[in-house]
């Protein structure tokens, strides 16, 4: 009986390490998402959030990242005050997320050279969803994975008006880059 007993938890903790090792995350909460709205001729329109949070399934490929908009933080003060009341409405949206799944991706074939993989998924900004195709580009880092890349997305896709006096100085298209070093 003591034997089965023995037998039987041996096996049980064996089952544990390995699933353990096969669901393992890595993740950040001190990601940066930076996005460049500029017009040449124009003011600078940019901002940058330094407390994104990010996490990567390395046995699924499964990826997530959320950025509070009242992390961006913008050159001058009264265009960040603009961005968040009368264009990001942040009281009532107050996140923006990607949600997708890496093609293809294989947590042993990561090396210090970065890799190129196709993130599908969803980003939702302004309280809109809609589908999105990313390329990310992984390598090894000292304590974890670095994840980069940049996407462009427009203003009026996310249901995010701007009003017509500024318009000229606001770029059709919002390059936004992101940088996630992801550790377990």
């Amino acid at each position: 009986m003591k034997k089965s007993f023995l037998n039987f938890f041996a096996v049980l903790l064996l089952i544990l390490i390995h699933t353990n090792g096969y669901t393992q995350k890595v993740i950040t909460k001190t990601g940066t998402i930076k996005f460049q709205a500029t017009v040449p001729s124009y003011e600078e329109v940019a901002a940058e959030n330094k407390s994104v949070s990010a996490i990567l399934d390395q046995s699924t490929g499964d990826f997530a990242a959320l950025a509070l908009i009242k992390g961006f933080r913008f050159k001058v003060a009264l265009m960040e005050e603009h961005f968040n009341e009368n264009y990001m409405e942040s009281e009532k949206f107050s996140k923006a997320t990607l949600k997708g799944k890496l093609e293809d991706f294989d947590i042993s074939k990561i090396t210090n050279t970065p890799k190129n993989f196709t993130l599908k998924g969803d980003l939702t900004i302004h309280g809109k969803t809609k589908p999105i195709i990313v390329n990310v580009k992984i390598s090894k880092a000292a304590n974890g994975l670095s994840t980069v890349g940049s996407f462009e997305v427009k203003p009026e896709d996310f249901d995010i008006e701007i009003p017509s006096l500024v318009r000229k100085k606001i770029a059709d298209k919002i390059k936004i880059s992101y940088n996630f070093l992801l550790v377990k």
